[in-house]
């Protein structure tokens, strides 16, 4: 099978992705961000034929991974799609009634091809509409009233970022774009956001939040990049969904099998970085009396960086980490 990923779309890290599913038994990999499909089909072709791939990815425009394989053929036995939360997969795996995992891969960046629609609402740089959304709502409260209001213990999983930037108060805000950006002017943008209302396209959010900050912070980087990675955050309740998947990986994966995932900002390495410590080092040493059995094991306790030569061929790899573990 040819290697060369689909156009448009180029996998993170790809030889450390597929080095670190080298050793592992035969059987079904789970890829739980399909997106343009690099990543599985590299994984096809490092494997022998006896290598599935159980494709996940929640944006309903994300279709017939068949067509997108060298080896149609091979591809229709070997790959199954399934338009999906990654949140879900404890259900999805009991729903396909599959016994045994031997890998799973995150990789929790959003596609090219999602970055590069203006319509998806993703990027400052081009005008769009503000959505932001990744695919259908699956929080269990999604559909309610008190859901969308972003009121007290919901998640703000399916208002777009339209209605949060135009509805939510300047308290509320402040809160998702100091946790979810990291912004360290956050309380300001926010000030600057309510203050400008209505507001309708993703260029004009990003040229309100460049005027809020001070010019000495815009020299090393796009003064809005922080704001709009924490509307999205905030309309796919990604740090939750997270969260949930990566314990629902961890419980399914066998004896032998490993499990990957790609990060791309401090917020996503943290949760993996503990989801995988809790796991390799269980006793906390607060009672010596009970000994419990690390179920896991650490493959690089620091994460994997992309190189130089990748770095400035796909300059969107750049704050990739990768993290493996193995199950014992």
């Amino acid at each position: 099978m040819n290697q060369t990923p689909s156009p448009g779309h180029r996998p993170v890290m790809p030889e450390e992705v597929v080095e670190a599913f080298q050793t592992i038994p035969n059987g079904t990999i789970v890829d739980a961000t399909y997106g343009g499909g690099g990543h599985s089909r590299l994984l096809l072709a490092a494997g022998g034929p006896e290598r599935r791939i159980l494709a996940i990815d929640q944006d309903p425009a994300v279709r017939d991974p068949v067509n997108r394989m060298d080896e149609p053929d091979q591809a229709v036995d070997r790959l199954t799609l399934v338009t999906d939360n990654f949140r879900r997969l404890r259900q999805i795996a009991e729903e396909l009634s599959l016994d045994a995992i031997i890998g799973i891969l995150f990789d929790l960046g959003f596609s090219s091809l999602q970055m590069d629609d203006p319509a998806r609402g993703f990027s400052y740089r081009s005008e769009g509409p503000l959505d932001m959304r990744l695919g259908r709502p699956t929080h269990p409260d999604a559909s309610s009233s008190e859901h969308r209001r972003g009121g007290a213990g919901a998640a703000h999983g399916w208002r777009t970022a339209a209605e949060i930037v135009n509805e939510a108060d300047v308290g509320e805000l402040t809160r998702i774009i100091d946790r979810y950006g990291e912004e360290p002017m956050a309380g300001r943008v926010a000030r600057a956001i309510v203050k400008s209302r209505p507001i309708a396209t993703t260029t004009e959010l990003a040229s309100i939040i460049s005027d809020a900050i001070p010019a000495a912070l815009k020299r090393t980087r796009h003064p809005a990049r922080r704001t709009f990675q924490a509307l999205r955050i905030a309309v796919n309740d990604e740090l939750e969904a997270l969260s949930e998947g990566l314990d629902a990986g961890l419980d399914l994966l066998a004896p032998g099998g490993r499990i990957a995932v790609l990060s791309y900002h401090s917020l996503e390495d943290r949760i993996v970085k503990r989801a995988f410590r809790k796991r390799s080092e269980p006793d906390d040493g607060l009672m010596p009396v009970v000994s419990v059995k690390p179920s896991f094991r650490e493959i690089n306790r620091r994460p994997l960086r992309p190189g130089d030569d990748e770095i400035a061929s796909n300059p969107r790899a750049r704050s990739a980490r990768l993290r493996v573990a193995e199950r014992l």
